[in-house]
């Protein structure tokens, strides 16, 4: 398994990235592969089948120069603080590791190194439902999935110092949502390291999941190859770049 250093970049790179690379490792042109990125600026990534009026704030979004950009991938939208949040991929064929065969089972494998640097900061961590993770109760990092060809592209946050009252404006969660959780406000539902009493800088939370991911599938480290930045490059001008893909439901 390859990993890739920290990418620093706005959301269509980053979304045209993380496709470039499945699509790379489906043709076998690219190892399995993991990456750490960050959003810059902050930004939103909704899901393949989300609809962005509803359930994004457009004009706070604007107003907060917030881009939104919409992923390959399922899932719900997603604010990526530019100031307090990691993203971790993975792009790894279905035969890495039985766990994978199984779409809960997936989440867990892939994810788990968030887990485990969260223990290792001594929190009580955990998975909730399918693809979400919980700090001593309240969810700090939400996963996306989808599948091709049997290649997964998993991708997810990791929620350092985010937030969330920028998330409560750029995002619409509805009541019923948070009444599905058991909670009355974002508040309540979400959190992060800082909240938790714990402060890290950027860094030191890259570092931090760097150990836990390296921990888990003994990567080499590596870079994007030629064939995978021009790819990439196609993808942010025809697809994540375009307002036709990213306002398209």
């Amino acid at each position: 398994m390859r990993f890739i250093p920290l990418i620093v970049a706005r959301p269509e790179v980053q979304m045209a990235i993380d496709e470039a690379i499945m699509r790379a490792r489906i043709e076998g042109k690219a190892p399995d592969t993991v990456r750490l990125y960050t959003f810059s600026p902050s930004s939103v990534t909704i899901g393949r089948f989300q609809s962005v009026v509803h359930d994004v704030n457009l004009d706070e979004a604007r107003k907060l120069g917030i881009p939104v950009v919409r992923r390959v991938t399922g899932g719900g939208s997603v604010f990526h603080d530019e100031y307090g949040e990691v993203t971790y991929s993975v792009v790894v064929g279905e035969d890495y590791h039985p766990m994978l065969r199984n779409v809960e089972t997936s989440y867990r494998y892939l994810a788990g190194p968030l887990v485990d640097a969260l223990k290792e900061l001594g929190l009580e961590a955990g998975f909730s439902g399918l693809n979400d993770i919980v700090a001593n109760g309240k969810k700090i990092s939400g996963s996306a999935q989808t599948r091709r060809k049997g290649v997964i592209l998993q991708h997810g946050t990791f929620m350092y110092s985010t937030r969330v009252e920028v998330l409560g404006r750029v995002l619409r969660v509805s009541k019923a949502k948070l009444a599905d959780k058991g909670v009355s406000s974002i508040w309540k539902r979400v959190t992060t390291l800082e909240r938790e009493g714990i402060n890290l800088s950027r860094w030191e939370a890259y570092e931090l999941l760097k150990e836990s991911f390296f921990s888990a599938f003994e990567p080499e480290e590596g870079g994007l190859t030629d064939y995978e930045l021009e790819l990439a490059e196609r993808l942010v001008e025809e697809k994540y770049g375009n307002p036709e893909w990213n306002e398209s439901r």
